[in-house]
């Protein structure tokens, strides 16, 4: 298999930060840059899912849960030292 070289620019700390989380997984950054270049070919496009701060179901869930807990007469309201005394229980 031919092979050729690819430059690219990163941020230093990016690079180091990058290295030290794939030696720890006993390769070097090319491979790991390898092997999300292939997995993306694999899967036609990127391997992770590339949003704008968009929250998923579970989290969008959870928000609506809480706001609706937070209009809720009916549901007991703390203040800090209130919910704390109450965890020691």
């Amino acid at each position: 298999m031919a092979s050729t070289n690819f430059t690219c620019r990163i941020d230093n700390s990016v690079k180091a930060q990058s290295e030290a989380v794939y030696n720890e997984l006993g390769m070097n950054l090319t491979t790991a840059i390898n092997v999300f270049l292939r997995e993306s070919i694999r899967v036609g496009g990127f391997p992770f899912d590339v949003r704008l701060n968009s929250p998923n179901k579970e989290t969008i869930a959870a928000m609506v849960e809480a706001e609706g807990l937070a209009h809720d007469n009916t549901v007991k309201k703390y203040d800090v030292e209130e919910a704390l005394a109450e965890l020691k229980r």
